[in-house]
């Protein structure tokens, strides 16, 4: 199958469209026209995932996370991210990402599903279609009112995870909440101001945690990854009902720092 139409079918769920302006996807480097048999899915274009997707012998790589952002003066060994192109550049592998625009057609969706949010909304609404608004997070109630910590176990439990971080008092009782995968620092406003009783997130900085709390709202912080890794695996299982003809792989979970 060529990657022409690879994309055509991952574009037809999930529009460029979608995408923030300031954000980097689709075909990154390679070929619209490489013929595909095996596809990688992963959540970033790391040394061990390229690694791993040319000894599995991928002619695709599709991750959530961009390699390359801003605007590239030159691709040469000198730098990691020149290196990782150079690398795909020279197994004729096509890289392909979709970031924000999965973010707002599906993740924010797919981790409120995991945590079983009711009457859920949109946290930050970036458009709409059809007279429904889509966008960035979700929010919506808990199956039932709990504690924080018990709230911080659902959590961990939902998403596979050891361990999260927490700001705010652990018997406070909970019920409405919020989820933004990823970095969430930027939607503390927009759960406040529609009353979340905890922000679950990740990337939150020690000031925009106590001042959170400060307002009267929790946040938990179960790190980028710990959200986003969710990613993987729903992308593998979509491509491969879409992708008859195409052997489509998943990176394993492998968090990018550890708990000790």
């Amino acid at each position: 199958m060529l990657c022409k139409d690879i994309m055509a079918v991952i574009e037809g769920s999930y529009a460029r469209e979608y995408a923030m302006e300031w954000d980097n996807v689709g075909l990154l480097v390679g070929r619209d026209d490489k013929e595909v048999a095996r596809l990688y899915v992963a959540l970033d274009a790391v040394d061990e995932v390229l690694d791993e997707a040319v000894k599995r012998g991928a002619d695709m790589l599709v991750t959530h996370h961009p390699l390359i952002f801003g605007g590239m003066k030159r691709i040469t060994n000198q730098d990691f991210i020149g290196r990782r192109v150079l690398l795909m550049a020279r197994r004729d592998m096509a890289y392909y990402a979709m970031h924000t625009n999965y973010d707002v057609v599906r993740m924010a969706r797919l981790s409120a599903e995991l945590l079983r949010l009711k009457e859920q909304q949109v946290l930050e609404v970036t458009c709409e279609e059809s007279g429904e608004a889509k966008g960035i997070g979700r929010i919506g109630y808990l199956e039932e009112p709990v504690s924080l910590k018990a709230c911080c176990e659902g959590v961990k439990k939902a998403f596979s995870l050891e361990a999260v971080r927490v700001f705010g008092d652990l018997q406070k009782t909970v019920r409405k909440a919020a989820v933004c995968p990823g970095s969430g620092r930027s939607v503390i406003r927009d759960a406040l101001y529609k009353g979340a009783d905890v922000l679950i997130t990740g990337d939150i900085g020690h000031h925009d945690g106590i001042d959170a709390v400060a307002q009267g709202m929790a946040v938990i912080d179960a790190g980028h990854y710990g959200l986003e890794h969710i990613f993987i695996e729903d992308m593998r299982r979509y491509l491969s009902e879409k992708l008859t003809d195409v052997e489509v792989i998943a990176a394993s979970v492998k968090h990018p720092y550890m708990n000790i």
